[in-house]
């Protein structure tokens, strides 16, 4: 009976060991780095890099942010990731003589935990669009002028309430300071970080990295309704880079480029279909052109615009083709400038739309391509032919014997079969009218003339 009572608690103990011996997953944090102006690329970057989060069960999804703003359209899409998000996100604003001014506010109102390292500020959130509108009044106190600046148009008005309205639910659905959030707004007013702590605008002031991280552990969060306490002992740290792509698209999604590789992809293909076999005009249009419609498609392009600038090129090449006095060029140019000025929607991306020096160039340009290329290239094709069979029609022979319907004549020094509905006297002059094989159709020059 004590052999058995032995055996068991052996073999208890042997199926114990094994789970001694495995460790415990480490738990992971995500770190990603937004240090620049906000646009679709950066969106682009934050939402991968979150989804990536999200499938390797992170404990939490660390920011680190020095912004000086950026578009509001990429900046509402960062935000619905993180309120939507099942990872918390803690956005740091760091280091240390950084900032998240203006979008950078917002994002870190909507994150579930905000900190920020001595010496950084936020705050200055007023829609950019309305900076030249508000706070005309010069000659009035400054305190006056926190009170009274408004904008003026009703487009303005209704901006400004809706950032008011929106970073209010934000402060609302975080437990912030709502009142100095829309103060940041109305008045583009900043805190330094040790204020918005003391005023509710932040949940952490930490030192570095590690500081944040010992301030962390055991922290609870609301995370889509549900309470998670965040641990960051024995955690393990991944930074996540922009890859090729976020960084190609930051480089594209600039307007100006974007514009710039469309009107690239165009010429070079119409260069292309004007002249078969070039290869490089058509291979270069063709890259340009679909890079720009990668772009195109996370910036709000007016496809009216597209519209108008495609009409204004068709046009410059008709006035090319089929001069009609200026009439189609002028149409076309036109047509150009007006789909160009608004090929980009500016009244989603404020502020964000062509250079106006860059239209004029390519304005200029395009006049200059198509009313000097393609006519030249059109000139030529109406010159009389030089060479080939095509070349005989309607040069001039010599008949060297006298025949009433077929002979033979000279031309360019050759001798050649020809017939003649008219009879011809050896030594008369005549005009090739026609090929037939080996046979030419001749008539004498006194009929041409007729």
């Amino acid at each position: 009976m004590k052999f058995y009572l032995k055996l068991s608690i052996i073999c208890i103990v042997m199926a114990g060991i094994p789970a001694w011996g495995v460790a415990e997953p480490s738990k992971q944090a995500f770190i990603l780095e937004i240090n620049g102006v906000i646009g679709p690329a950066t969106a682009d970057y934050f939402q991968h890099s979150l989804a990536q989060a999200h499938q390797a069960n992170a404990e939490f999804v660390l920011l680190t942010l020095d912004t000086p703003g950026g578009l509001g359209l990429s900046m509402r899409e960062i935000i619905k990731k993180i309120i939507a998000s099942p990872v918390p996100v803690v956005t740091y604003v760091t280091p240390s003589g950084s900032r998240a001014a203006s979008a950078g506010t917002y994002i870190l109102y909507a994150s579930h935990i905000a900190a920020m390292a001595p010496a950084t500020n936020l705050g200055a959130a007023t829609p950019v669009q309305l900076i030249p509108s508000i706070g005309s009044d010069k000659d009035k106190p400054t305190a006056e002028k926190e009170q009274t600046q408004q904008p003026h148009d009703a487009m303005g008005k209704k901006v400004l309430n809706d950032a008011v309205a929106y970073i209010r639910g934000l402060a609302k659905l975080r437990g912030r300071n709502e009142q100095w959030a829309e103060k940041a707004v109305r008045t583009g007013a900043s805190l330094p970080a040790e204020e918005a702590l003391e005023q509710n605008v932040i949940d952490m002031l930490a030192i570095d990295q590690a500081d944040l991280f010992r301030q962390l552990d055991g922290v609870t969060v609301n995370v889509l309704g549900t309470e998670r306490i965040l641990s960051t002992t024995s955690l393990m740290v991944k930074k996540i880079l922009p890859n090729w792509r976020n960084r190609l698209l930051g480089v594209i999604s600039n307007p100006n480029v974007a514009y710039i590789l469309m009107l690239i992809g165009i010429y070079g293909l119409i260069f292309e279909f004007a002249n078969p076999g070039a290869v490089v005009p058509g291979t270069v249009g063709s890259i340009c052109l679909l890079l720009a419609l990668f772009a195109f498609q996370v910036l709000p392009m007016n496809y009216a615009g597209l519209v108008l600038i495609l009409l204004g090129i068709g046009l410059m090449t008709a006035e090319a083709f089929q001069p009609s006095f200026g009439v189609l060029g002028l149409g076309g140019v036109v047509a150009f400038v007006i789909g160009s000025i608004i090929l980009i929607d500016t009244d989603i991306l404020p502020g964000y739309g062509i250079n106006l020096g860059i239209i004029a160039g390519f304005t200029v340009s395009s006049v200059i391509f198509f009313v000097l290329a393609f006519g030249l290239v059109f000139k030529a094709r109406r010159k009389p032919i030089v060479s080939g069979q095509e070349e005989m029609i309607g040069a001039a022979c010599e008949v060297l014997n006298d025949f009433d319907n077929q002979g033979r004549v000279r031309v360019h020094s050759e001798v050649w079969n020809a017939r003649s509905q008219t009879p011809m006297k050896k030594g008369e002059k005549a005009t090739v009218v026609a090929i037939n094989g080996l046979i030419l159709d001749i008539a004498p020059e006194a009929y041409k003339e007729n």
